[in-house]
Parts: structure tokens; C-alpha cells; sequence
């Protein structure tokens, strides 16, 4: 991230609602949030489920990206913008850019998911393949920017949290939300941008619900920095690449760092069981990255029992592919 991104103040609660309105000329919002029976049985709790998916890219991410392009659009601050991602904010900052006339380029680690790649490019943005992970491209992002002029885009800034957090904003707002008593809150954490606009939505409402983030055991490194309080690598060998980060973040981390209230950490075969227990019992194909917020609550059944539970689920982008390896798995 840039020495500006790092020093800037987190978004507060005005921030996310003028995000919100700006967002509500470009995005069918909000997306649903749908109480399941069945999981509700199986967890005893009163779990309903935030379709972060529901929109034209499949994905959370959305919400950023439009937020933060169009912020640069109306400034003139920038023609083009870079950006590196395993596809779900690349998605969203080519689905922005393209939005408000802006050019963009996407870096990936090879063999990303091709699904994603499709869509970036179906987009009009350009896709450049560069390392094995995420980590990898992000280097190669950031000297590309540098080199050509144009405006790297982090996955963790400010105006791409106050984005994302509209989402939190549609569920516990007093003023007509979709469930403002909200007790417990689950978000996947790979970058960490969804889970730092729950936070500081909460906190912004002063609401009374708790946030725990979730994050593949395959994947620790947000878990790991969270619970050290500091920024340490990991080995990143998670099948869900909207988790796939070796490293914490350090802008993320300083926010969830005293606000968020627990960090789970899920292994990769009960996020794939996740998959398939969502598509059986709430009908509802997501990719693994958005099923890992039932598999943390189906880790911590006993501390969720009796209470009304928002699981996010993030992503839909799940190739053919991998869904049948998920499905013969089970």
C-alpha cells in the first residue's frame, strides 16, 4: 500500500453513507438478506444469510470498486488505474473503471481462477499473469503503476472500506435496516476490507453486535497478525483464493486491531463442506472464500446457540471445476 493509504484515517459512519448514496445510482442495492431455516435448525441460532454475491459480478468486492472509481472519475486525479487480485476486486475495479471511463489493468497470479479472469476481461480491463500468488503480482502491480504513470490501487484503502461497509450499513442500521438487533456478525477475511467495514459500521451505529472475521487455516496470515498484533507472513497454501494472502495488511490490521471481537481459523475441507451444505440446504452456489463464514459458525455452534446470527457470504465466482471436486469430495 502507499504511504498515503497507510496514514489515512479510517472511514467513518457519514463516510459510508455517502458511499451508499453514490452507489445507489450505479448497483440494485441492497442485497438480500435471507433468513435460513435449515441452517438455523442445524446451528441452533437464528442464522440469516447476507447475499454479498447478488450483484454483476458475483462478489462484495463491487462495492469498492465502484466507490473508489468514481471517486477518482469526479476528481480527474486519475486516467488509469492498477491493481493486483486473485479476481474478486480485480472484478470490481474493472467493473468501476469501466462505469466512469477510466482505464485498468489487472495483475494475477498464474493459474487464477479462469471464471474470474473472463469476467475482468469481459470488463474492457487488461489482464497481466505474473507469480504463483497473490503476493507475487501485487509487486509486479505496483512497478507497473510506477512505470506507466498510473494510479495503484490497494485492496485495503479507505475509500474502498467505506464501499465495501455500505453492505454492513444495509443490515444494522437503526434507521430501517435489514436486522438491526444483529448479535453475532461472521466475515471472511482475506485482505481484510469487509471485515473493517463491519467494524467501523458497528462502531459508527454504535450497535450492539460482535464481528469475528474467519480465515483459512492454509491462510493464517490475517489470523496470525491479528492475534500477535503485528504484521507477520505465512505459508499461503488455501484452495479459496479470496483468502489467499501470505501476508497481513498493515492498514487493515491497525483498524480491526481493538474493534474486531474474535478471529476463527477454519481448514480448507470444512470450508469445501460449507460449499455443499449451502447448496443443499439454502440452495445458494458460492464460491469457498464465501461459504467460510458457515464453516466458522459451524466451529463455533456452542457460542452462537440462541443467538440471531448474519453469516456474509462474499463470493459466487466458483468454476465448474472446482465445484465438482468440492461435490465428490463430500
Amino acid at each position: 500500500m502507499t504511504e498515503h493509504e497507510t496514514v489515512a484515517a479510517p472511514p467513518d459512519i457519514d463516510a459510508i453513507r455517502r458511499a451508499a448514496d453514490a452507489l445507489s445510482e450505479h448497483i440494485s442495492l441492497p442485497t438480500p438478506l435471507v433468513y435460513s431455516p435449515a441452517l438455523s435448525e442445524r446451528l441452533e441460532a437464528h442464522v440469516s444469510l447476507k447475499l454479498e454475491f447478488a450483484n454483476p459480478i458475483g462478489a462484495f468486492k463491487l462495492r469498492g470498486g465502484v466507490t473508489l472509481a468514481g471517486e477518482l472519475a469526479a476528481s480527474g486525479e486519475a486516467a488509469g488505474l492498477v491493481t493486483a487480485s486473485t479476481g474478486n476486486h480485480g472484478q470490481s475495479i474493472a467493473y468501476g473503471a469501466a462505469l466512469h471511463g477510466l482505464e485498468a489493468v489487472i495483475f494475477v497470479p498464474e493459474g487464477a481462477n479462469p471464471d474470474k479472469i473472463a469476467s475482468i476481461r469481459r470488463l474492457g480491463a487488461e489482464v497481466r499473469e505474473e507469480g504463483a500468488r497473490f503476493d507475487d503480482a501485487n509487486a509486479a502491480a505496483v512497478d507497473f503503476a510506477a512505470e506507466r504513470g498510473m494510479r495503484y490501487v490497494e485492496v485495503d484503502g479507505p475509500t474502498l472500506i467505506a464501499g465495501v461497509a455500505t453492505g454492513a450499513l444495509e443490515v444494522l442500521d437503526p434507521d430501517g435496516g435489514q436486522q438491526p438487533d444483529t448479535e453475532v456478525v461472521i466475515v471472511p477475511l482475506g485482505g481484510g476490507s469487509g471485515a473493517c467495514g463491519w467494524v467501523l459500521t458497528r462502531d459508527g451505529l454504535d450497535a450492539a453486535c460482535e464481528v469475528w472475521a474467519v480465515q483459512s487455516a492454509q491462510a493464517r496470515a490475517g489470523h496470525d497478525s491479528w492475534r500477535e498484533g503485528r504484521v507477520v507472513e505465512r505459508a499461503n497454501t488455501t484452495m479459496a483464493e479470496g483468502l489467499a494472502t501470505a501476508t497481513g495488511f498493515e492498514y487493515t490490521q491497525a483498524i480491526l486491531r481493538g474493534r474486531l471481537d474474535d478471529f476463527l481459523l477454519v481448514d480448507d475441507a470444512d470450508i469445501g463442506a460449507a460449499v455443499v451444505e449451502l447448496l443443499e440446504h439454502a440452495h445458494l452456489l458460492v464460491e469457498s472464500a464465501g461459504a467460510s463464514a458457515l464453516a466458522g459458525a459451524v466451529q463455533a455452534r456452542e457460542r452462537i446457540r440462541d443467538r440471531r446470527v448474519v453469516l456474509v457470504l462474499t463470493g459466487a465466482n466458483i468454476t465448474t471445476e472446482q465445484l465438482r471436486g468440492l461435490l465428490g469430495a463430500s
